[in-house]
């Protein structure tokens, strides 16, 4: 929107030609998503507090997360909020990549947001069952490869590639390309739900993730650099360094709210929208062997459900005190801070190990 504005007067005045640059706008989008962020958080968090949409807090977990009850949650509808609009108002809304990222996460958050809702203000503590909840994701996850696969014009756009690896890489076909988009975007929204436990555990990790995807969807769609750094050049893709830009402010203005003690919960309607947003990047640059690492603390939370119920309905024991990951720590002794910041400090080397595949091939 403002791109178009910006063009439009750049036939007379050729200063304002500095706002086609991508790096110029995916700057100013992570500033403004954070400005927005600040300006309407306090007030979404008095409405959702005045209507009582409080968080319920499991008896059977750690003692230390009871005080929490009633804190408000469904949050994560004010990241969505600051991220879309930012992205309208700062990326080329002629490129295709934009609008297939911002349909998957208000998709994704739709579930989410439904999910939440029946919890919290229909009182209903199963909301969305598990089945409904993951054909939802299914269809939308589908829906999304096959656009996806199909809005493809180059061999390398569906290549499996490996990182540090210069010349290695997989041509995955069109079924075999869908199939495995289905599984990043519905896995990773998954994954960072189920991290979506102690405050700010989760947003930090997705927030340092989609600033490094930014930077993968800078180079793939550059042509000059991708070439230089043997990277497939995607057309189109470095405009989605807007959106993880202004993914990457959002999420950091909400953390000012949802640290601990946090004032207001992300909810399913955050948590699953920016896991999905994270897998769709991911699948459009080319890069979820670097997702897997960067985010390897959503995948080690999600192992450890997975072998949780794996081992109890098999032998009838635990593996863990308790599953996902950090209420295992907690157990343990370890306080909520101490989990939270351990977390981001191994999220922190992991993004720096998926960074350094931009150079080490």
């Amino acid at each position: 929107m403002l791109l178009e504005l910006a063009q439009w007067l750049a036939k007379d005045i050729r200063a304002f030609n500095v706002f086609s640059y991508i790096t110029l706008r995916a700057v100013l989008a992570c500033l403004t998503a954070l400005l927005i962020t600040f300006a309407v958080g306090p007030v979404m968090i008095r409405r959702l507090t005045s209507y009582k949409i409080g968080q319920a807090v499991r008896d059977d977990g750690p003692q230390s997360h009871l005080p929490k009850a009633g804190t408000p949650t469904m949050g994560g509808a004010l990241i969505l909020v600051a991220v879309v609009v930012t992205t309208l108002l700062w990326a080329d809304l002629k490129n295709r990549s934009v609008w297939v990222v911002l349909a998957v996460t208000l998709s994704f958050g739709a579930v989410g947001w439904i999910d939440d809702y029946r919890k919290v203000v229909r009182r209903d503590p199963k909301g969305l069952t598990a089945r409904v909840k993951f054909a939802w994701q299914s269809l939308i996850g589908i829906v999304a490869a096959f656009v996806i696969a199909f809005s493809t014009n180059l061999p390398a756009q569906t290549e499996f590639i490996l990182p540090f690896f210069k010349n290695i890489a997989y041509p995955l076909g069109a079924i075999g390309f869908i199939v495995m988009t289905y599984f990043v975007i519905v896995g990773t929204s998954n994954a960072v739900n189920l991290t979506d436990g102690l405050d700010g555990l989760a947003i930090m990790p997705t927030v340092m993730i989609s600033a490094a995807l930014g930077v993968f969807a800078y180079v793939a769609g550059h042509a000059v650099f991708s070439r230089y750094l043997g990277f497939p050049y995607i057309p189109g893709a470095g405009e989605l360094t807007v959106f993880c830009g202004a993914l990457a402010g959002a999420g950091l203005a909400f953390l000012w709210f949802n640290a601990y003690p946090a004032e207001v919960f992300m909810g399913d309607v955050g948590a699953l929208a920016l896991g999905a947003a994270l897998g769709t990047i991911a699948v459009i640059v080319r890069q979820e062997i670097v997702l897997f690492i960067m985010g390897g603390v959503f995948v080690v939370e999600t192992l450890s459900v997975m072998l949780q119920v794996a081992s109890f309905k098999l032998t009838g024991k635990r593996i863990f005190r308790m599953a996902p990951l950090h209420h295992h720590y907690e157990l343990k002794g370890w306080k909520e801070n101490q989990v939270v910041v351990r977390f981001w400090i191994i999220t922190m080397m992991l993004v720096l190990v998926g960074l350094s595949t931009l150079k080490l091939r």
